[in-house]
């Protein structure tokens, strides 16, 4: 007797113990469940910068300089300007309340309200240097025509915390990168509301801002997630018909998402909120394997009428080309792992273990339930006419339409196909490299353009030089030596203002504003000399310069400087304004600034000109990991299921029919992002990657199942690629259908763009892939006719005598067992 293959003695190992097997599920699974307490969604900054980056090292070196953990508040008066007792009053209680925010650094906040802006003035004693507002806010015409000649007189108010029509001011709070998003954004909202009234509009934007909306709308996120998966839960029924294939795949893809998220809870390994989307597509390929199963499961028990031995069938049947579909899957999110970020290590590590789980529960498990759970009454309907020519009801008609759809890969038809494919894919191609990498808009692409933050980012642009700051540091190379305060050099201060001069002139993109501890040098020294504006340029000696910067903090502490110099006068930086953080502008603005840091030079006696932090340096950073390791990853996972797919099928050209509409798909996804005006940043790649794992199931189950029809259909490519897409075809469109239905409102339900976005994204990704499945890959067996598929030692595609699981009935009546 021929010894079965080993996927089938494993199946029938596992189902003479599935009783113990079944309990070993149990027990596994409550011991991840008891570390789903543990599990946190939140979002540290850090964790999204790359540690390779030299721009992010900078920002570690100089965290004070640029940090994009600041919230910008404005207030802006609606029936006049700010100078009156009301709006200072407001400005004066709403700076001292953020001040109580959990985690802001005190040191760090700034507001016509705060010591950090001052004003300068020579007296007879000498030149004197005080707060804009001193200990009270003016409550007399006197006391605020006073005041609003101090701002005239501050340059550094007048340019960056009172606006050119005087109508709107701005409150300016740096938090710890401890910081956690959700309380400093309640905390703030809360007070905005407080404060808000008739005469005045209030604007609250800034990276700890958008963060804390990803946060708020995450109850919202989670709803629309229950809608999907309700709706695909309705739609999995309508279609099975039956309990068995009802609950089993929601069953399966539960205890795989309690082992997931367990794992982490265990791990105490924090969970990035806008990856949160992954999670439900790592559901539906739960689901996809499921549907797999499950539809084989009724083919084999139309035929066996047991389904304990069906159940263990299905398992030798289905193991290897379920295995190699999750293990390609799995490789997919692992290898996000190679980008230096570590929201994306942790994020591989979790979404890489939960799709490693697919394996034993879209296997082992579902065989399990599927002998336990009650026989389904609607096989005939279900397994339908495998040659799709009669017959009534949904499967049927799936089948018919799949019929006509299996004719355009072969035979003359599949000519035409071919030259449609081939333009397809060259447009494809094309438009992809014309992808964006980046941030599009402006403000931020998570949220829609007349969202609340996304408005008050407008509104401080327009009021202001803006936000989004990039710094060129001038970093001592002896900080531990206190006697030689290198930022009050003659050279630094003259080679802060070449960069501001350089920079300000450039022909491309001019900064909006510069400013440096230099101006602060030159405003003292113009005061110091007797007021008059000739003065301001200082005489490039190292007294001159060390004297006008003495001036400037007599009286004072460096830490009402601490934007633009360190509290030990070493280090110090130039910082530029932009309009926008778009993709466009951070390309011209380092480009600038790189021009002026070539035309100074780097290296100087006693410091080093550095590039760059502040918000636009750290958005380039993320970006290049981006342009650095999309390629990278693509790459390894086309390694990986060329290693697979080759063994699997003994064939290298196995593996090639798999990859083809793998990478075609990438492509047109690539396109298709592109036209929907999707930017690729952190968040899209590592969607797009995963959408390489779901064409790479569908190839392998279809690839697998042509191979096995090829042989019992009398080695006939035509009858092999009908019948292959009537059956496992058929499951391919049934999930692929189910996930776009399931997730299509989400971009009319989500107040998030992001998530609207990658709905949009991921129904894409479904049809795409559908489509390349169902026609492009058996469109390239039929080009091909591959040698492969005929051979017996394949671990795939194994065509299986059921009669041999068949129990016999001798000429008295009596049962015989089968003998597998």
């Amino acid at each position: 007797m021929k010894k079965l293959p080993a996927p089938f003695r494993l199946a029938k190992w596992i189902m003479d113990r599935r009783l113990a097997v079944g309990i070993a599920f149990l027990l596994v699974t409550a011991g991840f469940a008891a570390g789903l307490p543990g599990v946190e969604i939140r979002t540290i900054f850090k964790d999204l910068l790359p540690k390779d980056d030299p721009f992010v090292q900078v920002y570690y070196d100089h965290p004070n300089f640029g940090n994009p953990l600041t919230v910008f508040v404005m207030v802006k008066r609606v029936d006049g300007d700010i100078y009156n007792t009301d709006t200072l009053q407001l400005v004066w209680d709403l700076t001292r309340n953020i001040d109580l925010t959990p985690a802001v650094d005190h040191d760090q906040m700034i507001s016509i309200s705060t010591e950090k802006l001052r004003y300068v003035e020579a007296t007879p004693e000498g030149v004197d240097v005080r707060p804009l507002m001193g200990d009270e806010v003016p409550t007399t015409d006197q006391a605020i025509e006073e005041f609003k000649r101090r701002v005239e007189q501050s340059p550094n108010a007048r340019n960056f915390y009172v606006s050119q029509d005087g109508t709107a001011t701005l409150i300016q709070a740096t938090f710890q990168d401890y910081v956690d998003y959700g309380v400093a954004f309640n905390f703030i909202r809360d007070l905005v509301s407080e404060a808000d009234d008739e005469n005045h509009d209030i604007f609250v934007a800034g990276q700890p801002t958008l963060t804390g909306w990803v946060y708020e709308l995450r109850n919202q996120t989670y709803t629309i997630f229950a809608i999907t998966l309700s709706m695909l839960v309705v739609a999995l029924a309508l279609y099975m018909r039956n309990l068995a294939g009802t609950i089993t795949p929601v069953i399966c893809s539960a205890v795989a998402a309690i082992w997931g998220f367990g794992l982490v809870g265990w791990l105490k390994s924090p969970i990035e909120p806008l990856l949160m989307i992954v999670p439900l597509l790592l559901i539906a390929r739960s689901f996809s394997h499921c549907v797999q199963f499950s539809e084989r499961f009724y083919e084999i028990y139309a035929h066996l009428k047991d389904k304990r031995k069906a159940a263990e069938v299905t398992m030798g049947v289905m193991m290897m080309p379920s295995i190699l579909g999750v293990i390609t899957d799995g490789l997919g999110i692992v290898f996000i792992a190679v980008a230096p970020i570590s929201a994306m290590e942790r994020f591989a590590l979790f979404c890489g273990f939960w799709a490693f789980c697919i394996i034993p529960t879209g296997v082992f498990l579902i065989s399990i339930l599927l002998s336990y759970l009650p026989d389904p009454k609607n096989i005939d309907s279900l397994v339908a006419s495998s040659s799709g020519d009669g017959g009534g009801g949904f499967h049927a008609a799936q089948k018919r339409v799949l019929k006509k759809v299996s004719r355009l890969s072969y035979g003359n038809p599949a000519k035409i196909t071919t030259v449609v494919v081939a333009i397809f894919s060259a447009i494809a191609i094309f438009l992809s490299f014309q992808i964006k990498i980046g941030n599009p808009v402006e403000g931020s692409n998570l949220l829609w353009e007349d969202s609340e933050f996304n408005t008050a980012v407008r509104a401080v642009n327009n009021h202001f030089p803006g936000m989004n700051t990039l710094e060129l540091i001038i970093e001592s190379k002896d900080p531990a030596d206190g006697t030689n305060r290198v930022a009050l050099s003659h050279e630094a201060m003259l080679i802060r203002a070449k960069l501001q001069a350089i920079v300000e002139a450039d022909e491309v993109l001019p900064p909006r504003a510069t400013l440096s501890f230099t101006d602060y040098m030159m405003e003292g020294n113009r005061l110091f000399s007797g007021g008059n504006p000739k003065w301001m340029p200082i005489d490039p000696t190292s007294r001159a310069a060390y004297s006008a910067g003495q001036a400037v903090l007599f009286g004072s502490t460096p830490l009402n400087f601490s934007n633009v110099m360190d509290f030990e006068a070493q280090h110090s930086t130039v910082s530029m304004w932009y309009a926008d953080n778009k993709q466009d502008t951070v390309d011209a603005a380092l480009a600038s600034a790189q021009r002026a840091v070539d035309l100074v030079e780097t290296d100087h006696e006693k410091f080093t000109v550095r590039m760059g932090t502040g918000f636009i340096a750290l958005q380039q950073a993320m970006n290049l990991v981006v342009s650095r390791y999309h390629w990278i990853i693509l790459g390894l996972l086309n390694l990986a299921i060329f290693v697979v797919a080759t063994y699997a099928y003994r064939s290298w050209v196995g593996a090639l029919i798999v990859l083809i509409p793998v990478n075609l798909s990438n492509f047109v996804l690539t396109a298709t992002m592109h036209v929907m005006g999707i930017g690729l940043d952190i968040n899209s790649v590592m969607v797009a990657v995963l959408g390489v794992g779901v064409g790479i199931d569908y190839g392998i189950y279809l690839l697998s199942r042509i191979c096995e029809e090829f042989n019992v259909q009398g080695k006939d490519w035509g009858k092999a690629i009908s019948v292959s897409l009537m059956t496992t075809g058929k499951a391919i469109m049934f999930t692929a259908t189910i996930m776009i239905i399931g997730i299509l409102p989400w971009y009319f339900l989500s107040d998030l763009k992001f998530m609207a976005d990658m709905g949009l994204l991921l129904v894409a990704i479904m049809l795409i892939n559908m489509v390349l499945a169902l026609v492009v890959l058996p469109l390239l067996v039929w080009l091909i006719k591959p040698k492969f598929a005929s051979r017996e030692d394949l671990m795939v595609g194994e065509s299986v005598d059921l009669s041999l699981f068949m129990d016999k009935v001798d000429e008295k009546g009596n049962v015989i067992p089968a003998t597998h």
